[in-house]
């Protein structure tokens, strides 16, 4: 029987970088995939379309990453394995229907003069609400980088106590719960501006007017121009190598087209895993689940290794809106509309929609179950970045559709496409993307001309390429507020330690949260590591170390 000191269950970003900072501290890892490939959501094809063009299958961006206390620490390691990241000083863009466009950009003075662009006073607003944010920026991206139920939450918690007093304390709380409607209505004049921000919401699991929605948009914007939009050179895959090979050059495995059927508990403790040819693995320290709650409490675990309470909650785990990816492969650059071309053709992502009604709208009519007439339209250019990922002269397009009904399709809200039984059939699949093509078409002039093929995945064909998103939810589950933040994912269950000793649970489903920021399984591979507190109070002892 094979043993190791840690299993990690599903080889996502947030295992592979447990896995490779445990590797680096000398434990022994086994990283257990499902699928024929490592990643996760991370999944770079060098032949979706056609030979040549490389497509990120689901996720694309890692702005998340590159701005994360995990690539801090591993960023020289990374350099070494010849990780490259190329960045933007115009990450975003919205291109409105008619033709006009806004843009924000990564700097300070860029974003005061094209706020300003449309409104004078949103210029101002813009620097004001960016310092004012800034001035707290340590409790806000401490909130959503620490482990909030353990002595560090509290920690933060002391601090912002602290600087703001309780007043300010219960301000700054306030805010965090706003939606982004209410603070982009407040704060700007412009409804260009109101449009160039509340999209991003819906890449946070959101929607514009549910609480937190407001406080995320300050964290997007402020990403943004600290930030920008980095990809890795070549692909996801080269980020994906890197780390399984610091595993496995560490003496680890990366095993692929392995199903984890058990976890196995003795005594109360995670004691390793059985695979679905009857192996069985063992863990002598830890067994990390980067799975949903559903998986986890529902089919991993036995009906007595946890409370039932626990098995309960997760049974009610709701998942979120689902999501469609379109892929083409196009013969020239894309050519947009309207006297930004130039800088639309530039953006990494360029959001297409009315505005913010537009998104509330189309939130709105997916969450009823319907297919959103006028849905916002996500338009990934990853060879405005890198030129690599396509031939010469040639481009590809990443579309993301972000505002699909959860599970059954119930109807049309342009009443125009007969949904059927509501599963998403061939036929169903194509003429919705059809209908978003044809939108896109009006901004981008050469779309229909200029295309080689088209490769469109239903939410039904994203959950059968990774089983954590379920029914095409790409968050791992709803990012309500009652199942976010301090409840993610169970109000029974929060945190990453679980009622079994030794197991972890960690990926979308958990603090904090989806994206490519690998938050999850950084904190887990920090609490594995950190030294008992006899050493950590000796270590405070002078003359001890």
């Amino acid at each position: 029987m094979a043993s190791f000191d840690a299993i990690f269950v599903g080889s996502g970003i947030n295992s592979l970088v447990g896995a490779a900072l445990l590797a680096r501290e000398g434990w022994s890892v086994c990283v257990l995939e499902r699928n024929e490939v490592a990643g996760g959501c991370i999944r770079t094809s060098h032949d979706l379309t056609l030979p040549g063009f490389t497509h990120e299958v689901l996720a694309s961006w890692h702005p998340l990453f590159t701005g994360s206390a995990a690539y801090a620490e591993l960023k020289d390691e990374l350099d070494r394995r010849g990780v490259r990241y190329i960045n933007t000083d115009l990450p975003t863009g919205t291109a409105f229907p008619d033709g006009s466009a806004a843009f924000i950009t990564g700097s300070l003075e860029g974003n005061v003069a094209e706020f300003g662009r449309h409104v004078a006073a949103d210029g101002a607003a813009w620097e004001s609400q960016f310092n004012a944010f800034m001035g707290n920026a340590d409790l806000a991206f401490g909130l959503l980088s620490t482990e909030l139920w353990s002595a560090a939450g509290l920690s933060l918690g002391r601090k912002a106590l602290r600087r703001l007093g309780r007043r300010g304390l219960l301000e700054f709380s306030g805010n965090t719960l706003v939606s982004c409607r209410d603070w982009v209505t407040s704060t700007f004049e412009s409804e260009t501006a109101h449009g160039v921000l509340a999209p991003w919401v819906l890449h946070t699991g959101l929607g514009p007017d549910q609480a937190t929605s407001g406080f995320m948009t300050q964290v997007i914007g402020a990403a943004l121009q600290l930030g920008g939009m980095s990809v890795p050179e070549g692909g996801g895959v080269r980020l994906v190598d890197a780390l399984a090979g610091m595993v496995t050059d560490a003496g680890g495995e990366v095993r692929l087209e392995v199903d984890v059927t058990r976890i196995l508990v003795a005594n109360g403790r995670a004691t390793g895993v059985r695979l679905g040819d009857g192996e069985v693995v063992a863990a002598t320290r830890a067994v990390v689940a980067n799975v949903t709650p559903t998986q986890l409490y529902g089919s991993l675990l036995g009906a007595t290794d946890v409370p039932p309470t626990v098995t309960a909650a997760a049974a009610r785990y709701r998942y979120g809106r689902a999501e469609m990816q379109i892929h083409i492969a196009l013969d020239e650059p894309p050519q947009w509309a309207g006297p930004e071309r130039e800088r639309l053709a530039r953006c990494p992502i360029v959001h297409v929609t009315p505005g913010l009604d537009g998104v509330s709208r189309g939130v709105n009519e997916a969450e009823r179950g319907l297919l959103p007439a006028e849905g916002t339209i996500a338009c990934g250019q990853p060879v405005a970045l890198d030129p690599s990922r396509a031939p010469a002269g040639k481009s590809i397009l990443w579309l993301q559709l972000q505002e699909l009904p959860a599970g059954r399709v119930k109807g049309d809200a342009a009443g125009e496409l007969d949904v059927g039984d509501g599963t998403w059939t061939e036929e169903l699949r194509e003429s919705y993307a059809d209908r978003v093509v044809s939108r896109l078409g009006a901004s981008i002039t050469n779309l229909d001309a200029a295309t080689l093929e088209r490769v469109v995945l239903s939410p039904a064909d994203i959950e059968g390429l990774n089983m954590n998103l379920v029914a095409g939810d790409i968050y791992g589950g709803s990012c309500a507020l009652d199942q976010n933040l301090l409840w993610r994912p169970l109000a029974e269950a929060p945190g990453h330690e679980t009622a079994v000793v030794g197991l972890w649970h960690i990926g979308a489903s958990t603090h904090p949260g989806p994206g490519l920021g690998a938050g999850s399984g950084y904190l887990v591979a920090k609490a594995l590591t950190k030294p008992p507190i006899t050493q950590r109070l000796l270590s405070r002892v002078p003359g001890r170390s």
